[in-house]
């Protein structure tokens, strides 16, 4: 088990080093970008030795899957709550669940930077977690139709593939909408943030009135 130091075992230790060295990777990774920050950056702003930083990721593109990793659990966490809480058919409930997305991930604007504004592009890992994210945010709007569809009797795997295939484009679609707001607009001007939640939210309902109607 090891010492206790600070009322903390040596894996707690080593689990709070890994948070502060998530927090200032963020804060880094979102002010000068995946190429613009090494980790000898990382761990200055997180106050860590770079041995420790080696104890805890293999490099920097370790790290910053680990951001990535980090920020779409409580991402989904968030969003299932969210959809748990849900009232009212889905003409009603979309906006708010979208709304609540959108707000996950630009209240905090640093993490749509890392999220959507340079994830791209850095590595086969990486795209590959962010490829990962997707697929998850598509399984959970077909969890979120499936609520809301009336039964159509036995399952057709054909279908279910098509059905699948739309999810995935409407979340590309969706992330993509972030990723070109990003460019231009503030995240921190509400109104600028209203404006995108409205287009998000039109995107979502044409799509879903192609696959429903």
């Amino acid at each position: 088990m090891g010492r206790v130091i600070r009322g903390l075992t040596a894996e707690q230790r080593k689990a709070e080093r890994r948070e502060q060295l998530l927090d200032a990777a963020l804060d880094l990774f979102a002010t000068h970008g995946y190429l613009g920050t090494s980790i000898e950056q990382i761990c200055s702003t997180a106050y860590v030795g770079t041995k420790s930083f080696y104890e805890v990721f293999d490099g920097r593109e370790d790290c910053y899957v680990a951001l990535l990793r980090r920020t779409s659990e409580r991402l989904q966490a968030d969003m299932m709550a969210v959809a748990a809480r849900a009232e009212g058919n889905e003409r009603q409930a979309a906006p708010r669940i979208i709304s609540a997305f959108a707000h996950a991930l630009l209240d905090d604007p640093r993490v749509a930077k890392v999220t959507f504004g340079q994830a791209g592009g850095i590595s086969a890992t990486v795209e590959r977690q962010r490829r990962t994210n997707r697929r998850w945010a598509a399984g959970f709007l077909e969890q979120i139709w499936d609520r809301y569809d009336a039964p159509s009797g036995q399952s057709d795997k054909a279908e279910s593939r098509a059905r699948h295939a739309i999810a995935i484009g409407l979340v590309g679609g969706l992330f993509d909408l972030i990723a070109d707001w990003l460019l231009d607009a503030d995240p921190t001007v509400p109104d600028q943030v209203e404006s995108l939640i409205e287009d998000l939210t039109s995107f979502y309902i044409t799509v879903r009135r192609g696959l429903t109607g």
